[in-house]
C-alpha cells in the first residue's frame, strides 16, 4: 500500500476514534506533504511528490520533534517535551524501521566496497549510495563522521 494511503487512512481512523493528539498530528503530515506537492506542481512535476520523498518529509519532522523535545526539557517544559516525543511515536509509525549501529555500519562498508571508494574525496558517492538506499532507515547526520573514518 502506498505511504500517502496508509497516512490517509490513518488519518481517517483517527477521525471516527475521536483521538484528538494522533489527529493533529496526522493532519500536520498530510499538510507537509501537500505543500511538497504543491512545490513539486510549480516546478512542473504533476504528479506530487512520490513514496521517498514522503519519507523524507517524515524523516525531517521526527528530527525536528526530537530537536524541540530536547530544548523544552532543557527549559524545564516537561508536558512540551512528551506532547513532541508523542508526535514523533504517530510520525515514526509510517517510518521504515531504522538501523542498528552494526547494520548501518555494515551498509557503510558495502557502499564503500561497491564504488570501491579509496580517499575522502569518495565521500559524496558513498553519501549518494547510502541515501538512494536507506533513505528513512539510517540517520545521515551520525553516518556522515563513520564514512569519513572509513575513507580516511
Amino acid at each position: 500500500m502506498a505511504l500517502r494511503t496508509r497516512i490517509s487512512d490513518a488519518l481517517k481512523q483517527a477521525m471516527r476514534d475521536k483521538a484528538a493528539d494522533r489527529l493533529s498530528t496526522l493532519r500536520l503530515v498530510n499538510a507537509a506533504i501537500k505543500d511538497k506537492d504543491i512545490a513539486a506542481r510549480a516546478t512542473g512535476n504533476d504528479d506530487g511528490v512520490n513514496d521517498e520523498e514522503v519519507l523524507a518529509i517524515l524523516s525531517k519532522m521526527a528530527k525536528q520533534r526530537l530537536e524541540s523535545a530536547r530544548a523544552y526539557e532543557e527549559g524545564g517544559r516537561l508536558d512540551l517535551a512528551d506532547r513532541e516525543r508523542a508526535e514523533i511515536v504517530v510520525i515514526e509509525e509510517f517510518l521504515p524501521k531504522q538501523l542498528s549501529e552494526d547494520e548501518a555500519a555494515a551498509a557503510v562498508d558495502a557502499a564503500i566496497a561497491e564504488i570501491g571508494a579509496s580517499s575522502i574525496r569518495d565521500m559524496g558517492k558513498v553519501m549518494a549510495i547510502l541515501k538512494g538506499k536507506y533513505t528513512g532507515q539510517m540517520d545521515f547526520g551520525s553516518v556522515g563522521p563513520t564514512v569519513k573514518n572509513r575513507l580516511s
